[in-house]
């Protein structure tokens, strides 16, 4: 038996295909081979194309199949890990009527800020677990406010992922955990968040049916299966924003287990069995892939949008193709811990939800051009990284959510030995590498919801930790840089206002 797994993020589309029995990875494949272009007409603007993500998820399964050593005829099951919060409208022929608004756009801030203060501050948390902010739900209201011919067109609102599900099933359907992360769930009335909704003036309507996170949510149509050369009629039966899906990979489902992600953004992931939330909603509370209302299970969700994008972008510009991220990585370790005094603040990504949605930018400061080489840029952006990951576990610590072990998949900036050094260091935990990524996720997730395994546990065949980074036992060169390294995320802080 086997099934395979889509990882659509707004870099890349990676796919897995998963010998269920074996609980092993049989081919892997990423599309395109440079990072997939965001488009930014305006500061603060971030969008792509729905077709580009189609588009991708044709290539690499394309791909993945030439690596594979059963053919795609025999896949059994589809999973779906993607991009969160983004915005996608489309009309009753499933066509998209403008680029997707995703997850690191800032437009709609002010509009989340203003809904936070008149609909009430304890009232959305009550409700929604958060502030408004910039989600899905505030993207929404953007358009109707500026673009109201587009809104009036719409037939349905989606997540990222719901599109691809509706490629591949002709199915206009969402999920549970996808509502809560567009700020569209009532945790305590169990329904749409109709209170935001009024006073958004959103129409009910295009909130898409509801379908499960692990389960059969439709079936794969003759034309898409045409495409991309899998079986009709199979069940698309897993379907999970990529963070959710990255704690399901890493078999991170009950209260007190925590997982982490460092891709385009950085994420700690712990899992709640309470509705709890952040007063100032610097991190926020989402329906996990298996929550329910009698049996709450809660994504408690801290996301730092400038972590590794902030790697690529280094490397596009001092190095290019012809640079790797290996090679950055045996740069970045041959200088000192603190990299001579340089200070990198990584977040030039858009809006930071830890800094109550402020886009403060990215910021190098102490440069001396006698003393700093690429070694040292490299670095102080790991350390860097690495500090805001320590900044923001200071705030879940702060709301009774303590860390001290990390899983995360052995992929982008976890394979970096500055940044899992440092940030085992400075935050006194230890990080725990498995083998694994978002497409393998959705494939282990898509075999327990078309009933390929007997039961949750059997899903993790397969799965292996691989690596364990401890802190250094003397951590006193990382806390002295991570001192320094606030000074002027204050300073910047302060004159944002």
């Amino acid at each position: 038996m086997h099934t395979i797994g889509y990882d659509v993020g707004s870099s890349f589309v990676k796919a897995s295909i998963l010998d269920v029995e074996q609980g092993n990875v049989i081919a892997a494949a990423s599309y395109p081979d440079t990072e997939m272009e965001i488009l930014s007409s305006e500061r603060g603007w971030a969008e792509q194309h729905p077709e580009v993500w189609w588009d991708a998820v044709k290539q690499v399964t394309a791909r993945v199949a030439s690596k594979a050593s059963v053919a795609l005829t025999e896949i059994q099951a589809v999973g779906i890990s993607y991009q969160m919060h983004g915005l996608v409208l489309v009309d009753k022929a499933s066509t998209p009527l403008r680029p997707s608004i995703i997850w690191c756009d800032s437009r709609a801030t002010e509009i989340g800020r203003k809904a936070f203060q008149e609909i009430g501050q304890n009232v959305c948390l009550e409700e929604l677990l958060n502030s408004p902010g910039n989600f899905t739900a505030s993207k929404l209201r953007w358009v109707k406010e500026n673009e109201p011919f587009i809104y009036e067109k719409a037939f349905k609102a989606l997540l990222p992922g719901d599109y691809i599900a509706l490629r591949l099933t002709g199915d206009f359907k969402t999920t549970l955990s996808g509502l809560s992360e567009g700020i569209l769930w009532n945790f305590r009335a169990h329904t749409l968040a109709g209170r935001l909704l009024q006073y958004y003036g959103l129409r009910k309507d295009l909130i898409a049916d509801i379908a499960p996170s692990i389960g059969v949510q439709g079936y794969l149509t003759d034309s898409a299966a045409m495409e991309l050369g899998l079986k009709a009629g199979i069940p698309i039966s897993y379907r999970a924003g990529d963070q959710p899906n990255n704690a399901f990979s890493l078999n991170v489902l009950e209260p007190g287990e925590i997982a982490a992600t460092a891709g385009t953004s950085g994420v700690v992931y712990a899992v709640s069995g309470s509705l709890n939330c952040d007063p100032q909603s610097r991190i926020n509370g989402f329906a996990h892939i298996n929550h329910t209302r009698d049996a709450p299970h809660i994504g408690i969700l801290l996301c730092i949008n400038g972590t590794g994008i902030s790697n690529s972008w280094i490397r596009k510009l001092i190095g290019g193709s012809s640079l790797t991220y290996e090679e950055m990585n045996q740069l970045a370790s041959s200088t000192p811990i603190g990299s001579r005094g340089l200070i990198v603040l990584p977040f030039g990504n858009g809006a930071e939800r830890m800094f109550c949605d402020k886009d403060i930018g990215a910021l190098i400061s102490r440069l001396n051009f006698n003393v700093h080489s690429k070694p040292e840029i490299l670095r102080a952006i790991q350390e860097g990284v690495a500090f805001a990951f320590k900044y923001g576990l200071e705030i879940m610590q702060s709301l009774g959510i303590k860390a001290r072990v990390l899983r995360a998949g052995a992929a982008n900036m976890f394979l970096s030995p500055v940044f899992c050094r440092t940030l085992a260091s400075v935050a006194g935990l230890s990080i725990e590498l498995y083998n694994t990524d978002g497409a393998q996720g959705a494939a282990r997730a898509a075999a327990v919801g078309a009933r390929l395994v007997p039961s949750m546990k059997e899903a993790f065949q397969g799965l292996q930790r691989i690596r364990i980074i401890d802190p250094e036992k003397n951590s006193d060169d990382y806390a002295e840089a991570y001192r320094l390294w606030l000074e002027p995320l204050k300073l910047a802080l302060s004159l944002s206002g």
